[in-house]
């Protein structure tokens, strides 16, 4: 096991080194750059040439790349980057992308946390009773609501929730952010319509594959030998089906971290909460793309680590796997 997860930290290396060349490259494709937002500023004339070259702009992009990374000195002379753990600094903020990380990284994985729990409680226990209740009533509602939670894209599930309450009850969701051991119950209050938004859109995708996932277990020979020695119908489902039934659906929850983390920039828009995924949206407006790749990186590397547990978790799911 500690030689498997040696390897597979190795692994993360080139995976890493890969995702900062992908994530830099592509995220200069973006039209404009800050120095253009500079120049909106009116009554202020700046010289360009001038800021590209006291922002290092002026050199090609493999040598922005090795500045950002670290592998070369920047402007200054000093050797800043990722490998020496410096996201680099928002041109426009005058602030460090570690700075402003620290202030909206609680904010998002609250909201990430608290979705992927509520969408887990729903998938589980309606999957599972979609599965052993096939072909009934009850699979025919509960399949309806998992294509139904699929299907509708959680931007328009939440800006509903912004609108009808608002022309029906003139309420609004508090817009104030309140920080969880500050005031607990109004930060509950805060993050309720959110939470249940971004959790009812997660859940669809793991209701379907716990249902399938069960259903061919509960075809196996094991499970009709549990049947006939006389288990009781919880027994053989929890004990026997579910657990046996659970890799595949981990899987998915590990796939599912992707759409959660593009839920919450669309999400915290929406309900004008300040976490990374405004972050990430201010930053595009703006051009800023130092702040861009800073954040984008910061996810990347969470995906990686995460795919790695969901890989480790299998072991203790299922005695069969063993890692060598």
């Amino acid at each position: 096991m500690r030689a498997y997860i040696t390897r597979r930290l190795l692994y993360l290396i080139p995976t890493l080194f890969g995702v900062t060349i992908i994530l830099f490259f592509v995220v200069q494709l973006i039209p404009g750059d800050v120095i253009d937002r500079m120049q909106q500023v009116p009554d202020i004339k700046l010289d360009r040439e001038e800021l590209e070259r006291q922002l290092g702009l002026d050199k090609p992009l493999i040598v922005q790349y090795a500045r950002w990374m670290g592998f070369i000195p920047d402007v200054n002379g000093e050797y800043t980057g990722i490998m020496q753990g410096d996201l680099g600094q928002s041109h426009l903020q005058k602030t460090s992308v570690i700075q402003l990380v620290s202030i909206s990284w609680p904010i998002t994985l609250e909201l990430g946390l608290f979705a992927f729990i509520i969408a887990q409680a729903l998938a589980l226990p309606i999957g599972t009773y979609s599965a052993i209740r096939q072909d009934r009533i009850g699979d025919y509602v509960a399949r309806s609501f998992s294509i139904l939670a699929v299907a509708v894209p959680s931007f328009w599930l939440g800006t509903m929730v912004m609108i009808f309450p608002a022309l029906w009850w003139d309420y609004m969701p508090p817009m104030m952010i309140v920080r969880f051991f500050d005031d607990p119950l109004e930060n509950i209050r805060m993050f309720f319509a959110p939470v249940i938004v971004l959790g009812l859109s997660a859940s669809g995708a793991s209701m379907r594959i716990t249902r399938t996932q069960v259903l061919e277990v509960l075809r196996q020979d094991y499970i009709r030998t549990a049947w006939a020695k006389g288990f009781t119908e919880r027994v053989v489902i929890i004990r026997h089906a579910l657990k046996n039934a659970l890799i595949p659906v981990i899987s998915g929850m590990g796939l599912q971290v992707p759409v959660l983390i593009g839920g919450t920039v669309i999400i915290e828009d929406i309900f004008c909460l300040p976490g990374m995924g405004r972050l990430i949206i201010n930053s595009l407006l703006e051009r800023d793309k130092e702040l861009t790749c800073g954040v984008i990186l910061i996810f990347g590397f969470v995906l990686v680590f995460i795919n790695l547990l969901v890989d480790l978790s299998y072991a203790f799911f299922d005695p069969r796997v063993q890692y060598k």
